[in-house]
C-alpha cells in the first residue's frame, strides 16, 4: 500500500492535535518527491528527520500501519554528513499551532540523495536537476561543503565518485 503525502500531512496533524506539543519534521523520500512535483512516485514509508517525540511518533505511525526511518539527525544516517547549513535550507510546506513540515531546498536534497545513491535515488537526483535547474558548480560546492563535514571514511571515496559521475552527466 502507498502512502501518499496528503494522508502523512494529516496523520502528522492528528498526532499533534492529540499530543498538543510542537513537532517539527524534514521530510524526504517519496513524500518530497511528491512536493516537488514527481508524479506516480510511490512510496509506502515516511522518511524524515524529527524534531519532538520520535519514540511516541514512531508507535503513533506503526499503528496507523505507516512504516517509518525517522530520527533526530539525517546527517547522521550515513557516513557521508549532510552540509552543515541544511536545516537551514528547508521549504516550509505546512504549518500549524504544533506542527512544522518541511522538506530540503532541492539542491540539499540531492546532496542527501546522493549520500546512498540507490536507483531510485538517481531517478530522484535527475528529476530535481531538470526541473529546478540546479548548476554543476553548487552541486559541487555543497559537495564539498558535507565532505568537509563528515569523518574521514573510504565511504567518502564513494560519495566524491558519485558527484564526479553526475557532474560528467550534466
Amino acid at each position: 500500500m502507498s502512502v501518499n503525502l496528503k494522508k502523512i500531512i494529516k496523520l502528522l496533524d492528528d498526532f499533534t492535535k492529540k499530543e498538543k506539543k510542537p513537532l517539527e519534521v524534514i521530510i524526504l523520500g517519496g513524500q518530497a518527491m511528491e512536493y516537488y512535483g514527481m508524479k506516480g512516485r510511490k512510496t509506502r514509508d515516511l522518511d524524515a528527520e524529527v524534531n519532538g517525540n520520535v519514540d511516541k511518533l514512531l508507535a503513533y505511525l506503526r499503528k496507523n500501519k505507516i512504516p517509518a526511518d525517522i530520527g533526530e539527525d539525517i546527517s547522521a544516517w550515513g557516513i557521508v554528513s549532510m552540509p552543515p547549513d541544511y536545516r537551514k535550507n528547508t521549504i516550509v510546506i505546512y504549518e500549524n499551532q504544533y506542527l512544522k513540515i518541511k522538506v530540503l531546498d532541492p539542491l540539499y536534497f540531492v546532496i542527501a540523495k546522493l549520500r546512498r545513491g540507490t536507483e531510485s535515488d538517481w531517478k530522484d537526483i535527475v528529476f530535481i536537476i531538470k526541473k529546478y535547474k540546479l548548476s554543476k558548480k553548487k552541486i559541487q560546492k555543497l559537495a564539498e561543503d558535507a565532505i568537509k563535514n563528515s569523518p574521514k571514511d573510504t565511504a567518502l571515496f564513494i560519495f566524491k565518485k558519485s558527484v564526479e559521475h553526475l557532474l560528467k552527466k550534466l
